[in-house]
């Protein structure tokens, strides 16, 4: 809805993060805008490069694009990265200097894994600075279907609109009203997320040992899963600090890419299906969020989403390590198979 709001034609356009959920980059596409990339920094934890985002405004502005706003997501998607706040007073800085919507991403705040790390909003971080209602354009999100709740079907989330005068709002509220049947199941379920049981209430002693169970189930996942990834050859793997998602970097052979251009598919895409048709795993390919594959001698770098929440319920690490090594094995021996054939 911010999309349809912000973009007037395709000469207007969005500073994006790569690799990021789809979910921005399609809306930009299903409005008409020119997407402006900004490429996340794994050597710093997937962290924002200020200089990076200064080159890709510099660069759209120069070829006639009037960037209209910036998408952040934190903690990160697919990348699990929590930013810090250093890295958060810069992002605010840079968008009240160069007049940007901030387009906060928020859903996965109460998932931080890392004990260093926590979670901070973009608006409590503006605050801070001293910048009040007129000084930033804050669009903060949050949803019923992350987080550790999941209630993916609900459909229920909510924005906070900030920094906008009186006529704007008035804009937002009118889209909004164009959807004339309220999801119903979603509201409660999102009223709930927002108030929560309190100490005192006769539900706060199962609602918090419930909460603190799938929280602390997903870190476990998410360490088990990270060790795993950074014992197998040819593959590395960040910190997962937080979200539902770890962002491997697999590194494959010659004779893997030479088969995958052989048939006609992405090299991480190729991988993908060989390892969904050998062990029965699904994971995304890094091509679908955007990352770029880095060539490098003598193997092939690509990346991957993996869902941990979804993978803790249906294997171990050991055993999600075999098979990932059966993965790469596969993927080594795919281009003799095909000779053989």
């Amino acid at each position: 809805m911010m999309m349809h709001l912000l973009i007037r034609d395709k000469k207007d356009g969005i500073l994006c993060p790569v690799p990021s959920h789809s979910l921005y980059t399609s809306a930009m596409l299903l409005q008409g805008a020119t997407l402006v990339p900004y490429f996340l920094d794994e050597s710093r934890g997937w962290g924002v490069s200020m200089s990076d985002l200064k080159k890709q405004l510099d660069s759209a502005r120069s070829m006639g694009v009037f960037v209209r706003g910036l998408v952040v997501i934190n903690p990160g998607n697919p990348t699990g990265h929590v930013l810090v706040e250093e890295n958060q007073r810069e992002i605010v800085d840079f968008c009240r200097n160069e007049d940007l919507v901030l387009l906060a991403d928020e859903v996965y705040q109460e998932n931080i894994y890392a004990d260093e790390k926590g979670f901070h909003s973009f608006k409590k971080i503006a605050r801070s600075m001293g910048y009040g209602e007129g000084d930033i354009s804050l669009v903060s999100f949050h949803s019923v279907s992350n987080g550790y709740y999941g209630e993916c079907g609900r459909r229920g989330g909510y924005m906070e609109v900030t920094g906008f005068n009186s006529d704007v709002k008035k804009q937002v509220y009118k889209v909004v009203s164009l959807s004339s049947c309220s999801n119903i199941s979603g509201q409660i379920l999102m009223s709930l997320v927002m108030n929560p049981p309190q100490v005192g209430d006769e539900s706060y002693a199962s609602y918090q040992a419930e909460r603190d169970g799938v929280l602390s189930s997903f870190a476990r996942c998410a360490e088990a899963m990270v060790r795993s990834f950074n014992g197998l050859e040819g593959v590395t793997c960040s910190e997962a600090e937080g979200a539902v998602f770890v962002f491997p970097s697999v590194r494959l052979p010659k004779k893997a890419v030479a088969a995958a251009e052989a048939s006609n598919t992405q090299p991480d895409a190729f991988y993908a299906l060989r390892l969904l048709e050998t062990t029965g795993i699904v994971v995304v390919p890094g091509s679908v969020f955007g990352q770029v594959s880095a060539v490098t001698e003598p193997k092939f770098s690509v990346a991957f989403c993996f869902f941990s929440g979804a993978l803790i319920r249906c294997s171990s690490a050991t055993f999600f390590s075999r098979c990932m090594e059966r993965g790469i094995s596969d993927a080594r021996s795919c281009h003799t198979k095909r000779r053989r054939r």
